[in-house]
């Protein structure tokens, strides 16, 4: 029976130095490992050109790195791009390069398949395997930021936590991650160039906030009146708008950043003067914009994108009272690569 060997990236740099230093060799060498591992993206001990055979062998038999590896990659005819990134115990999960004029965007997942249940959203559906561990959350940003240079010339600019699963609920390993991101020992990226988008769970907000963390804070709202919500996002029944509001309160206290409501506008649910006005107010609670996301259909949603007019009666009513919104059109939809759209098709299919 084979011994499952440990995951080198599980170490610190400083348990790597312990390491080397248990098995007779210089401390140096753990900040060699390190800088293969992270910074130089290195799949396999050979890789490490400055060790020598027998430092690379010991390695080998004590470790693996349990690197992602890109299964397929989708073109979109507006440019982006959805990885399906298989990991090392096979399990598959997507993330999406999206392109603009001036920069491109990283979507990454951070769980296999979701812990919530948002009746619009495709990833929904697909029950929770496991957290992302934070190497396999950092390696789809180095294979994006690699896509990025060949496909459209430049290096990534910013990172959207909004692919697959809540990254609340994985918190410690997304906030590892993000750290190993904005690291000089990792990928250098500024953290200001970061959104964590969350469906709402107060008791983790506030543990952001705690942390001091300097990303940026993104809400996937999508009502602010409690029937309507807990209707579309059944789990929001235990996480009430009353306490997301106060841990929202809390968050701009400690941080002085503005939260970002992620707003979908659908026909006959939200599409009235009711909904209109109690986002208006909830956006008062706090300073905030408003991002009014087009619907991107899934099979049996029963849900319907709103009519233009409605959603024109939702900018004038937030424009008026001075709160910044803008329409973000959808990306890649005919790769099902859109928001609320990573359903893993292509490992269904395989």
């Amino acid at each position: 029976m084979e011994i499952m060997k440990k995951d080198i990236r599980a170490l610190t740099k400083d348990q790597l130095r312990e390491f080397f230093v248990a098995n007779g060799d210089k401390a140096f060498r753990g900040n060699q490992v390190y800088e293969w591992l992270w910074s130089k993206g290195a799949h396999s001990f050979d890789d490490m050109t400055n060790l020598g055979l027998a430092t690379r062998q010991m390695l080998e038999e004590n470790f693996s790195i349990n690197h992602i590896k890109v299964d397929s990659i989708q073109r979109s005819s507006d440019g982006t791009v959805k990885n399906a990134v298989r990991l090392h115990d096979g399990l598959v999960v997507e993330s999406v390069l999206i392109p603009a004029k001036t920069r491109t965007t990283a979507c990454v997942s951070s769980q296999v398949g979701c812990s919530l249940d948002c009746t619009f959203c495709a990833t929904a559906r697909l029950k929770r395997m496991r957290n992302l561990n934070p190497d396999e959350i950092y390696d789809q940003v180095v294979a994006i930021d690699s896509e990025s240079r060949i496909y459209h010339n430049r290096p990534l600019s910013n990172i959207v936590f909004m692919g697959m699963g809540e990254p609340l609920m994985n918190y410690n390993n997304v906030l590892k991650a993000i750290t190993m991101i904005t690291s000089p020992e990792g990928l250098k990226m500024s953290p200001k160039r970061i959104t964590l988008s969350t469906s709402g769970v107060p008791k983790m907000i506030k543990k952001l906030a705690d942390d001091e963390v300097k990303f940026k804070l993104a809400v996937s709202l999508h009502s602010a009146i409690d029937e309507i919500r807990s209707q579309i996002m059944p789990f929001s029944k235990n996480f009430p708008l009353a306490d997301l509001r106060e841990a929202l309160e809390y968050w701009y206290r400690k941080t002085k950043s503005r939260v970002t409501y992620e707003y979908v506008v659908w026909k006959n649910i939200n599409d009235n003067k009711e909904s209109i006005d109690a986002l208006v107010k909830f956006c008062k609670y706090v300073p905030s914009k408003v991002n009014l996301i087009e619907y991107n259909a899934i099979e049996e949603g029963g849900f319907e994108q709103a009519s233009e007019e409605s959603i024109n009666a939702y900018i004038r009513a937030l424009e008026a009272n001075d709160i910044v919104v803008k329409v973000r059109r959808s990306r890649g939809k005919d790769i099902d690569a859109a928001c609320g759209q990573l359903a893993n098709k292509e490992a269904e299919a395989n």
